[in-house]
C-alpha cells in the first residue's frame, strides 16, 4: 500500500520551476530518506504533500487522498516537524506540545511525558526563551507523542546536539518497529544511512535515483587508498579507475566494482606498500549525481 504517491508533479515560483515532473512513492512501513542539497526541491515537495502549496501539475496523494483537497483530513493521521520551528512565543513548551496534540486528537500523554524526559526539555519555559535546539525538541516531542501512521521530518535534527540526535534516531527506530511510515528529508547522509531502508535523491526538482539503500550501494564504485612507487601513471591509463588524486602522499581513487580483479592483476606487477579498500557508502551515491567527472 502506498502511503505517499506523487506522479509527474510540477511546481513553479513565477518563471522558476522548483519541481519538474517529480515522481515518488512511499509504501506503508518504509523509512524513506529524501536527500539532496539546499534548493533541490525537498521542502517544496513536502509542502505540497502537507497541502500548504498547490502544485501546477501532476498528482500528490497521501493515504490515497488528494494532498491539497483533503489536507485537513490527512493531517489527522500525520505528524510533521520542519527544520526551523517558529511557534507561539509567549506559550510554554509544554502548552505548545499539548495544543498541537489536541489539534490532531491523538496524543499519548504518557509517551509525551517520557519524551520530555528523554529529550531533556524544560516544558515550563516560554518558547521565545528556547535555543534553536530546544525549539526543535518541542516540535519533535509533539510529533512523536502523536498516534499517527505517517511522520514527515524535514531536517529534524537541525540545532540538536549529538546526544539528542541519538535520542531522535532511537525514537525513529521505535516507530519503525511499530510499522509506521516515515519520510525523512535530510542533507546529513550519515543520518539517512543509519535510519532509512530506502532513499530518493532529488536534483533540480526531480528524482534522479530511488531504491533500497543496500541495492543502490552495490551499484557504486569501491574506494581505494594505496601507497606505492611510480604507480600514478599506470592508474591514470586504466579506464575503470576514476577520480584519481594524491592525498598525504597516498593515491586515492574509485574503481568499478566489476573491475576489481582487473585492478589487482595490474597492481600485482607494481611495488605496493599498503592498500585499503572501503565498501561503497551512501555518500558516494549522493555525490555522483552532483559532481562532474575529474579530467585529471
Amino acid at each position: 500500500m502506498n502511503v505517499i504517491r506523487i506522479e509527474n508533479l510540477d511546481k513553479y515560483y513565477g518563471s522558476f520551476k522548483a519541481l519538474d515532473n517529480l515522481n515518488l512513492t512511499v509504501s506503508k512501513g518504509d523509512i524513506m530518506g529524501f536527500i539532496g542539497p539546499n534548493g533541490a526541491g525537498k521542502t517544496t515537495t513536502i509542502r505540497v504533500l502537507l497541502g500548504l502549496l498547490k502544485s501546477n501539475g501532476g498528482k500528490a496523494e497521501v493515504f490515497g487522498e488528494d494532498a491539497w483537497e483533503k489536507n485537513v483530513k490527512i493531517h489527522k493521521n500525520l505528524a510533521y516537524v520542519p527544520g526551523d520551528v517558529q511557534l507561539w512565543s509567549n506559550f510554554t513548551g509544554g502548552e505548545i506540545i499539548d495544543l498541537l496534540g489536541s489539534l490532531r486528537g491523538s496524543m499519548n500523554k504518557e509517551k509525551r511525558n517520557q519524551l520530555i524526559q528523554r529529550f531533556q526539555l524544560d516544558p515550563g519555559k516560554k518558547f521565545k526563551t528556547y535555543s534553536k535546539g530546544n525549539r526543535q525538541k518541542v516540535a519533535l516531542i509533539s510529533a512523536l507523542s502523536s498516534e499517527v501512521d505517517l511522520y514527515i521530518f524535514d531536517e529534524p535534527t537541525s540545532g540538536l546536539d549529538p546526544l539528542m540526535e541519538k535520542v531522535f534516531q532511537q525514537c525513529v527506530m521505535e516507530l519503525k518497529e511499530q510499522g509506521k511510515t516515515i519520510l525523512l528529508s535530510s542533507h546529513i547522509l550519515a543520518e539517512v544511512e543509519r535510519l532509512c531502508n530506502k532513499i530518493a535523491i532529488i536534483k533540480d526538482g526531480t528524482i534522479v535515483e530511488t531504491g533500497e539503500i543496500h541495492e543502490m550501494e552495490h551499484l557504486k564504485r569501491t574506494h581505494v587508498i594505496l601507497e606505492g612507487e611510480n604507480i600514478k601513471d599506470t592508474l591514470k591509463n586504466l579506464i575503470y579507475v576514476h577520480h584519481l588524486k594524491e592525498v598525504d602522499e597516498k593515491l586515492e581513487f574509485e574503481v568499478d566494482r566489476h573491475h576489481i580483479n582487473d585492478l589487482f592483476k595490474v597492481l600485482s606487477r607494481q611495488s605496493i606498500t599498503s592498500i585499503k579498500c572501503h565498501p561503497p557508502k551512501l555518500e558516494d551515491i549522493f555525490i555522483d549525481h552532483y559532481r562532474e567527472e575529474d579530467v585529471s
